[in-house]
């Protein structure tokens, strides 16, 4: 049998090879704690021992008992954890994501402000006080980032927009948390130049009236 032959059978039977089944991830199981301080055993036991979980928290007015989010969010951080996503679960509830915070993710202003508070409680344990021992140390304390409701237009994406009255429209038009996805990169950019870049970019995007 010639090479060329055998080469050209091996393709085809490597194309008429089923392909494997992609494996799903695991689904983070979902808890329901009565109050703050069973949450917290919760995670004196489990903070290291599992990739997260989803809290589920009564909505207000619900007269289901639960951690509420300020709770929860507040206990988390002493163990090192921080909050994701958000999403509904039902007419009592939603769910919230916690998760052991990962390596170099960047801070909020909101959290840096919570940690100053809850050092002042005594209630920093060790696995959160590291977490913030390793930002201090890396400079990711020093560059926290804002919040949806505190964040501010910075005069050199406004001097931007100023210069193109379309996307200045259509950027003004936009809900509260589509221009935050804007304002939050440009205010995370590492460097001078990867900033100016960004609200090049930017500026370019929202002129055409596209979002990110």
């Amino acid at each position: 049998m010639s090479r060329r032959l055998r080469s050209t059978q091996k393709v085809v039977l490597q194309a008429a090879a089923p392909k494997p089944t992609p494996v799903p991830a695991a689904a983070l199981p979902i808890h329901l704690f009565d109050d703050a301080s069973a949450w917290e055993s919760w995670l004196e036991t489990n903070h290291t021992e599992t990739s997260g979980l989803w809290l589920k928290i009564s909505k207000k007015g619900s007269e289901v008992a639960s951690v509420t989010y300020e709770e929860a969010l507040d206990t988390a951080l002493c163990f090192g954890w921080i909050d994701g996503q958000r999403k509904s679960h039902d007419e009592h509830h939603f769910l919230q994501k916690f998760t052991p915070r990962r390596k170099n993710s960047m801070w909020s202003k909101r959290n840096v402000g919570k940690i100053a508070t809850l050092v002042e409680a005594g209630r920093m344990r060790q696995p959160g006080q590291a977490e913030v021992d390793a930002a201090k140390a890396d400079g990711r304390w020093q560059k926290a980032y804002s919040s949806q409701s505190s964040i501010e237009i910075p005069t050199d994406f406004e001097a931007a927009l100023n210069r193109n009255k379309k996307a200045k429209t259509f950027f003004e038009a936009l809900n509260k948390s589509k221009r935050y996805m804007f304002l939050m990169r440009i205010e995370t950019a590492k460097r001078t130049d990867t900033r100016r870049k960004k609200i090049d970019q930017f500026v370019q995007l929202l002129a055409e009236h596209k979002t990110l």
